[in-house]
């Protein structure tokens, strides 16, 4: 029996990694679609290597910061319990790697391409995992200590904040030290539009990511035995809140349609194991809402040219389901319990924090050393050209 247990959980923890490697693929659509034609194959290319370079650094460096385990042991060693270890640090890397790719749709159409694989080796090496440790592995008893003076822990049951505001939160200090896309914010006040050069594509996108998420959510279970159908329901009730809201508020713009469900699941990780679902609605409909004002305020009124929208869906809307995991997951709410809102908001806050800190440290170094943006000519080009020597769509093709 506990040998069929342990089967069980590898290839339950083995299904939620693959399940969130397919939502690599939603964040390279959603991208592609959304930027303009000259630049899709830099974000297809981006998405894919971010990720190879966030394997290897996670591997060898990142999840032994987070969790103490190195793999530098035999492969005998590494196959105990079914390698079990093996499939949680895939389920894991792949929730690590989403932070570039999370930072990939800010900075899109105008970064260099090698200094931002930089800045991933060592946001995934060190930045992310750092806090990772402390919300999810008790590192240097920060959990214990928020838990003496609240009476609870931290509660991220899927990364509300571990994952999606540290992203959006990294992002921000990058997009700002990058600057706006070359005559976007004109001197006279007007902001140059740059429609998304493909609605099918960015829809694509959308759908992939939702699909993936009930495997980022439920999978957070991490043994067959702690699923809950619970956290399925959740996750379902807040992305329809999140799309419902984004319709009405976005006057049925399908750039917010689509973003809108991903606004609410990434406000639900956190308290998606705790919710009543109409909670979770709730939530997910708040962070819809969040999204589409936020998301207008920066583009238009602040004139931070955040392409994709990251900093207002991973960051604000990542923010905002820490503190509702301490309202809508009480009992006083419908929920099980087990949480407070000032504990929420202290491991909230930490993580904004760290993640503002490392973005600024990792990409005011690169800017001073190696520069962050391309030239007004190889942006004028598109990063296709410019970086990779092709085009999405070739005006010509090589007959013979």
């Amino acid at each position: 029996m506990e040998a069929l247990k342990q089967g069980a959980d590898a290839l339950f923890i083995l299904l939620g990694g693959i399940m969130v490697l397919a939502m690599h693929a939603g964040f390279a659509f959603l991208e592609l679609g959304t930027v303009r034609k000259k630049n899709q194959v830099n974000a297809l290319v981006k998405i894919l290597v971010d990720f190879s370079v966030s394997t290897v650094v996670y591997f060898v460096v990142g999840y032994s910061v987070a969790y103490g385990t190195t793999f530098f042991v035999g492969a005998e060693q590494l196959a105990l319990k079914n390698g079990y270890e093996l499939v949680k640090f895939f389920f894991l890397l792949t929730f690590a790697a989403a932070i570039p790719a999370i930072i990939s749709g800010g900075i899109a159409e105008r970064a260099k391409f090698w200094p931002q694989l930089i800045a991933t080796a060592v946001i995934v090496g060190f930045v992310y995992p750092f806090f990772e440790g402390i919300a999810w592995n008790q590192h240097f008893g920060v959990q214990a200590w928020i838990k003496a003076v609240t009476g609870d822990e931290f509660h991220d049951f899927a990364g509300s904040v571990v994952v999606h505001a540290m992203g959006g939160w990294i992002a921000l200090p990058a997009v700002v030290l990058l600057g706006a896309r070359y005559n976007r914010y004109r001197k006279n006040g007007e902001v140059s539009a740059h429609p998304p050069s493909s609605i099918p594509f960015l829809a694509l996108g959308s759908w992939i990511l939702i699909v993936g998420w009930f495997g980022f959510n439920v999978m957070s279970a991490q043994t067959l035995d702690k699923i809950s159908g619970l956290v399925a329901v959740n996750s379902l009730m807040a992305m329809v809140g999140g799309t419902l809201v984004a319709l009405v508020l976005g006057k049925n713009d399908p750039g917010f349609v689509h973003n809108g469900p991903l606004a609410g699941l990434v406000a639900v990780c956190a308290g998606s194991d705790l919710m009543h679902p109409f909670g979770a609605l709730v939530v997910g409909a708040v962070a819809g809402g969040l999204f589409v004002v936020m998301f207008t305020l920066t583009q238009n009124k602040w004139k931070i040219d955040d392409v994709l929208g990251v900093w207002p869906l991973h960051g604000v809307c990542g923010a905002w389901g820490g503190i509702a995991a301490g309202i809508f997951g009480t009992q006083m709410l419908g929920g099980l319990g087990g949480v407070n809102l000032t504990a929420q908001l202290m491991g909230t806050v930490m993580g904004v924090a760290w993640a503002l800190l490392g973005g600024c440290l990792v990409y005011g170094v690169l800017k001073l050393t190696l520069g962050l943006k391309l030239s007004p000519e190889e942006e004028f080009d598109g990063a296709d050209l410019s970086v990779h020597k092709i085009s999405a769509t070739p005006d010509r093709e090589v007959s013979w």
